[in-house]
């Protein structure tokens, strides 16, 4: 399934606050490097535009092993099951349109 998710409009689900970004970069913290480098290059760029839809997203895919979060990022795999939602595939896309090498500033 490919990314759907741009079918609702971001207006729709409400901004994160900042005390829910916090949280948020907490709980996307990983023991393997390359997955930080995809989630830090996310923030990076996402970060000002998250929304509530975007967080669940998130914390469905930071259920995941370390291993299997790096296989979709790589696109190794698609998600499945209860991975199989519009928000994980939102959310996937933006991971991998991060690509986890950092932005270089001018």
């Amino acid at each position: 399934m490919g990314e759907t998710a741009n079918n609702v409009p971001p207006a729709a689900s409400p901004l994160l606050t900042e005390r829910e970004l916090s949280k948020l970069h907490w709980r996307c913290r990983r023991g393997l490097l390359e997955n930080d480098l995809f989630i830090e290059q996310f923030f990076a760029r996402f970060e000002p535009e998250l929304n509530q839809r975007h967080a669940h997203g998130l914390a469905v895919l930071m259920d995941l092993a370390d291993n299997d979060l790096l296989d979709l990022l790589l696109r190794r795999q698609e998600p499945t099951e209860a991975l199989d939602t519009p928000e994980v595939h939102e959310v996937l896309g933006m991971l991998r349109r991060s690509g986890g090498t950092p932005v270089l500033q001018a």
